[in-house]
């Protein structure tokens, strides 16, 4: 192989999303690739929250962990840091379109081997996405070429990010329930008890389902990172501030406020739920390969751009579902972002009709999905043909 030594730029835009895939990304490269990788980060206290083994203190410049080397992305970017010296990568990774520091890009352009320059995209179900991953971009002044690399659900993009052990692990945390709510410190859950994981941005339909949980026949266990949508939860009922450990039950709801948890706690969180409320892109493909029923909370954008990004994904997540089926998933989906006019409340109490079906869907849903090759996977073998 000669792309060995990888460079991977992340600039922390929404707190979490961009750093978790990043960082999930580098791991599984070093450690099932082989590469050598530098993570260049600008937001070290994000990156804490995620891996807490990271050290957010921000005079250190460097760091090791898991085989990846993580380096701090200073303003303004010093090419001859210390001993790296003029010492460039075969493969440069810029997450997210973040921009590469100018001294950086001229170092590139000075080397006679140029490395192979990617642009890793956002996720998306839109059509259009086959016909624009990998394609080439010149840079306007330098020698330079930029090539597209979209992840996404089907032949012809770039796949999703999913380590080789993950649905084993999965299985096996999945295959004793009584074993799953101990380790994560938790009472067991009851047999009439539905279990949701609440991660998602400032929701106006949050209060509509949290009282209606409330006042529902069946018990409902609503577990919560610390962040945004516990202090939201927490003010919808009108309660005082929960901090990690603790709990609280209003009728038939009972919350528990959990640490903010790295990204391993967080899938074993997710993998234990009936059903995961997730945000962005990095939890939302997570909750996928839980193979549990789930609703993502899409990043809202101007002018409503995100609805086209929500129904594009829903085409293809509920073309396997009976039509009532299919409708109700649609309509809850649609109510939490706020997409139409349906109650939050009353779309979830018609979606949660259909849990056996939308339960087998969600495991035959992740075991497709893990047929077609993985994103670092597709990317190394990218990027060797660029070389």
């Amino acid at each position: 192989m000669r792309g060995k030594k990888w460079d991977i730029f992340c600039r922390v835009v929404d707190n979490f999303g961009d750093i978790g895939i990043c960082w999930r990304l580098a791991r599984q490269l070093a450690a099932e690739h082989g590469l050598e990788v530098r993570l260049w980060v600008d937001d070290l206290a994000s990156f804490h929250c995620l891996c807490p083994d990271i050290d957010p203190d921000p005079i250190l410049a460097m760091q090791m962990l898991h085989g990846v080397v993580v380096r701090r992305w200073d303003t303004p970017f010093r090419i001859a840091a210390g001993a790296e010296k003029s010492i460039l990568p075969d493969v440069v990774v810029e997450a997210f379109a973040c921009e590469l520091p100018e001294a950086y890009l001229a170092a590139m352009a000075s080397r006679q081997e140029k490395p192979a320059w990617i642009n890793l995209e956002y996720l998306s179900a839109e059509h259009w996405v086959g016909s624009c991953h990998g394609l080439a971009s010149p840079h306007p002044r330098l020698p330079l070429t930029k090539h597209f690399f979209f992840p996404g659900f089907v032949s012809g993009s770039g796949g999703l990010l999913r380590e080789t052990a993950l649905l084993r692990q999965r299985a096996a945390w999945q295959a004793d329930a009584v074993a799953t709510w101990q380790q994560l410190g938790l009472p067991s859950l009851s047999p009439e008890e539905t279990a949701v994981s609440l991660f998602c941005y400032d929701n106006p339909a949050l209060p509509d389902l949290l009282n209606s949980w409330i006042a529902g026949r069946s018990p409902m266990r609503c577990l919560i990172p610390e962040g945004l949508a516990l202090a939201q939860a927490v003010n919808c009922l009108q309660t005082a501030p929960l901090h990690a450990g603790e709990r609280l039950r209003q009728g038939n709801l009972t919350v528990y406020a959990l640490p903010f948890s790295s990204q391993e706690n967080y899938d074993r969180l997710l993998w234990s739920c009936d059903f995961n409320f997730v945000r962005g892109e990095d939890s939302f493909v997570r909750a996928q390969w839980a193979a549990r029923p789930f609703v993502w909370h899409i990043y809202p954008q101007e002018d409503a751009a995100h609805h086209a990004k929500l129904d594009a994904f829903l085409a293809l997540y509920c073309a396997g579902l009976p039509q009532p089926t299919a409708e109700a998933c649609r309509n809850f989906w649609h109510a939490w972002n706020r997409v139409g006019k349906d109650n939050a409340a009353k779309a979830w109490a018609d979606y949660w009709q259909h849990r056996a079906e939308l339960s087998a869907h969600a495991k035959k849903w992740a075991a497709q999905l893990a047929e077609p090759v993985d994103i670092a996977s597709r990317l190394v073998d990218f990027c060797e043909n660029l070389l």
